[in-house]
């Protein structure tokens, strides 16, 4: 072997002089949608003291880093914001929910005493994640919100019902691109208008379904406007 030269005849690497080491420290674990790996995955939550090393030893302190994100399948480190992002499964049921927050929401402004809405309700819910979701089950459950609230079926959305929406809506709207929140609404739409144009109180229902979703006043309007025109 030629001096200076590694076992494959490279040139050999000098050995770094100096440095610094992590040691990390697990302080926290659970499951995150991995933007590295692009799905969900294990994670460890870390923290770190870092080291000025002399020939790869440690020698002095040079304080602390972290917290940061460890994947457990490709050991990629991350921000601690990437756990803002909801994981597969989370995100599936976000949408379910607010799916069907909505359509109770749009049933509870029109009234159930309309089959066609109540199949469109029952229709998109089912589509939404909630397999054996009825027009029955959806007729008990808004005049159970009614019930509870005190509030007239076919009243203008009232503080409850809004807060309901926002409840669902508000975390998930962040991690919808403008279609995804659009579609939401539009689903909305169609319930109201399955058995004719809006009612006043079913408007107010979409209105505050729009605000809840980040889409502004005007585009609520056009949305909705749109819809009505789109043949059922």
């Amino acid at each position: 072997m030629l001096p200076g030269r590694g076992r494959n005849g490279r040139a050999a690497r000098p050995p770094r002089i100096l440095g610094t080491r992590t040691a990390w420290t697990a302080v926290g674990d659970g499951e995150f949608f991995c933007p590295g790996c692009g799905g969900d995955r294990n994670y460890r939550r870390l923290t770190g003291r870092r080291r000025l090393a002399l020939l790869g030893l440690p020698v002095l302190p040079r304080g602390d880093t972290g917290p940061v994100v460890e994947c457990a399948a490709c050991r990629r480190h991350f921000g601690t914001d990437v756990l803002d992002h909801p994981t597969t499964t989370r995100f599936s049921a976000m949408l379910r929910d607010a799916v069907h927050t909505v359509a109770l929401a749009v049933l509870a402004a029109g009234g159930t005493g309309s089959r066609p809405a109540l199949a469109a309700a029952a229709e998109a819910v089912r589509a939404a994640g909630y397999e054996d979701c009825t027009e029955e089950r959806l007729d008990a459950l808004v005049a159970a919100l009614a019930a509870d609230t005190g509030r007239i079926q076919g009243e203008p959305c009232g503080p409850g019902l809004a807060i309901e929406l926002h409840e669902a809506l508000d975390p998930l709207a962040p991690h919808l691109a403008a279609a995804g929140r659009e579609s939401i609404l539009l689903q909305g739409a169609r319930i109201a208008l399955a058995d004719g144009p809006y009612r006043p109180a079913e408007r107010d229902a979409l209105a505050t379904v729009g605000a809840a979703l980040t889409i502004c006043s005007a585009d609520v309007t056009r949305l909705l406007a749109a819809a009505a025109r789109t043949p059922s």
